[in-house]
């Protein structure tokens, strides 16, 4: 059966061998505890039971059948738009449809596949499907991702994500108007004890802050803007499911598909807009920007315009 071999990163030291190592490989924590089941997960020899603690020293080694489906396949998706490229890190412009690193649940293009197609290397540092990656964007969601291509820009981003001295804004189509009109959702998130690839805002989750603000206001629905804080999984479609407004186009959430479908809408009206930081080795100010793609303008166009005149697309 094949194997792999994962170091221990320091933030998951002291933390329970399921949780970890779901984090650590992208498989989910019940297929975690299921390969922990049969013996196949062993630290320093010994075998590791779902609640023991993983320690700093010794790899981890887990044995399981879907291990090749982790490696990076170099892909192209002419779609994915390169905003900036340096030495230390390159920023994408990333279409629905494309996930950040393999995963065993996932067979389609990856961000990683992508780079490697057009001869842009990435930093080794992280696991190995998911190395140069500092943070994600959902398959269904588009816009701005920061790669990491050297060392240093891989470590100081990491803290940086971490500090959340990132500023990300996204910009969201949601359900209803909120009220009010502009404020903040500080709610812990974690996963759902009976659905564990969904999340929710649970007591002793982790903690979230999103903040928002209105853009423009329709009979069906509303645009908002989104700065998060900080960067759970399925963050800004959880919390703003949790005050009664999720996103349209997100049946995970409870946006109602029928409304999707007037809109010729497959996928959640969620955009990455804009990342602001300062350059990790060089310490320049950077502020990007990507325009929503077509799918959304048109959405957005039907959204202001009901009758169904939308303009043609850009």
């Amino acid at each position: 059966m094949p194997s792999r071999m994962l170091p221990v990163p320091a933030e998951f030291v002291g933390v329970r061998a399921d949780t970890a190592l779901a984090r650590m490989t992208g498989l989910s924590r019940a297929r975690v505890q299921a390969i922990i089941a049969a013996g196949d997960v062993t630290q320093a020899g010994r075998r590791l039971h779902k609640a023991d603690p993983l320690a700093a020293e010794g790899l981890v080694t887990l044995y399981w059948e879907e291990v090749d489906r982790l490696a990076v396949h170099p892909v192209d998706v002419p779609e994915l738009r390169i905003v900036h490229l340096d030495d230390d890190i390159v920023i994408v412009d990333k279409p629905v449809g494309v996930v950040a690193h393999p995963a065993t649940s996932w067979t389609g293009p990856t961000v990683l596949g992508v780079l490697a197609s057009r001869g842009i290397s990435v930093a080794r540092s992280g696991p190995p499907e998911r190395q140069g990656i500092v943070h994600r964007l959902d398959v269904g969601t588009s816009g701005l991702m920061i790669v990491a291509r050297s060392e240093p820009a891989y470590s100081v981003l990491k803290r940086m994500f971490r500090e959340h001295t990132v500023r990300k804004t996204y910009h969201a189509v949601v359900h209803g108007l909120p009220d009010p009109t502009t404020g903040t959702i500080d709610a812990p998130i974690g996963r759902l004890p009976r659905a564990d690839w969904k999340f929710g805002v649970v007591a002793g989750g982790r903690p979230s802050v999103t903040h928002y603000r209105t853009l423009e206001a329709f009979p069906l629905g509303t645009l908002v803007e989104v700065r998060l804080e900080t960067g759970r999984t399925h963050q800004i479609r959880v919390h703003m499911s949790a005050v009664h407004h999720p996103l349209v186009g997100d049946p995970l959430y409870g946006g109602d598909m029928a409304l999707a479908e007037r809109l010729g809408l497959p996928r959640q009206w969620l955009h990455a807009v804009r990342l602001e930081f300062d350059h990790p080795v060089t310490g320049e100010p950077m502020r990007v920007e990507s325009e929503p793609p077509e799918d959304l303008r048109r959405a957005l166009a039907l959204l202001r315009d009901p009758s169904g005149a939308v303009p043609p697309a850009a």
